[in-house]
């Protein structure tokens, strides 16, 4: 059974760019796990709001713990954790 996610990301004041680089690095392992990114966009970041918003699409939870675990990804913590300051993620049905 499928899994879709939508990723809610929140940076650290003033490292904008460093949470859009590092999405867009760590995006790139995904379809190597099966997934497909639906849809991304991005906010100004103001009032509270994510800056970047994600859609995903993982073909079973097994391909999701894969990309979860992929070592590519976990090796890029220390740049993910220059940009990011939150992120939700919440499962979600697409109507």
């Amino acid at each position: 059974m499928s899994v879709t996610l939508c990723v809610l990301l929140w940076a650290h004041a003033g490292n904008e760019d460093a949470l859009i680089s590092y999405e867009d690095r760590v995006l790139e392992f995904a379809p190597s796990h099966g997934a497909r990114l639906l849809q991304r966009a991005r906010t100004d970041g103001s009032g509270g709001a994510p800056l970047e918003i994600q859609f995903l699409e993982f073909p079973s939870e097994g391909a999701l713990d894969g990309y979860l675990r992929d070592e590519r990804r976990t090796a890029l913590a220390g740049e993910r954790d220059r940009g990011i300051t939150r992120t939700e993620v919440m499962r979600v049905d697409l109507v």
